[in-house]
């Protein structure tokens, strides 16, 4: 079973903080409260809890997974990052938005789309995701809390308690959107928005 943190979305408890993060670390997977809609969280190189969480969510290594960093310095430590994408992402971040760029040689290449070597990051707009992020001191991978099968991702804590008690480790009982990110690709000349979500996309000079 599961266990089950109650945190405060202003204040999160520094207590509960460190034993989320020492979950994440010990190879658990967690479900995870965002500005978005609740995502499935692991440590970025736990190959076993990778596979478990791609396994819950039923996606194979094509989809792309997440990293939720903590700001744009630590991005560019995974993605190649030019002068206009910094711009772009300087204005969006942080919030709802994933960004797919051209991953650096510091994702490992399981964790990158097999053909393109591109990487989905974001940066959440999250009290308790920055917190935990600060405590870990590294990013988190993480996807959209979409069950296999399903058409509306979950955001509401009881009910990914008992959608998944028996699947993760922790479940974050926090203040968490409506709706997933919005997806941009910016490894073109020019944005693309591949799913529109919570981030409005007139901040890149588009219309969703």
């Amino acid at each position: 079973m599961s266990q089950y943190f109650v945190i405060h979305p202003d204040n999160p408890q520094a207590r509960l903080i460190r034993q989320a993060a020492e979950i994440v670390r010990t190879g658990g997977v967690i479900a995870l409260p965002t500005d978005s809609c609740y995502a499935l969280c692991c440590r970025l190189d736990d190959r076993e809890a990778v596979l478990r969480l791609r396994r819950i969510r039923g996606v194979d290594d094509k989809h792309h997974l997440t990293l939720l960093c903590r700001d744009l310095s630590e991005i560019a430590q995974y993605a190649q990052v030019d002068n206009r994408q910094y711009r772009l992402l300087k204005a969006a971040t942080p919030g709802p938005y994933t960004f797919i760029l051209e991953a650096t040689r510091e994702v490992p290449k399981r964790l990158s789309h097999p053909s393109r070597k591109t990487i989905g990051l974001r940066v959440p707009e999250n009290n308790i995701a920055q917190a935990l992020l600060a405590d870990l001191g590294q990013p988190l991978l993480g996807t959209t809390l979409l069950l296999p099968g399903e058409d509306e991702p979950l955001t509401s804590g009881w009910e990914v308690r008992e959608r998944l008690e028996s699947l993760v480790e922790l479940v974050i009982d926090g203040a968490c959107g409506f709706e997933p990110t919005t997806i941009v690709d910016l490894t073109g000349e020019a944005p693309v928005v591949l799913r529109v979500g919570r981030g409005p996309v007139a901040i890149f000079g588009l219309s969703g």
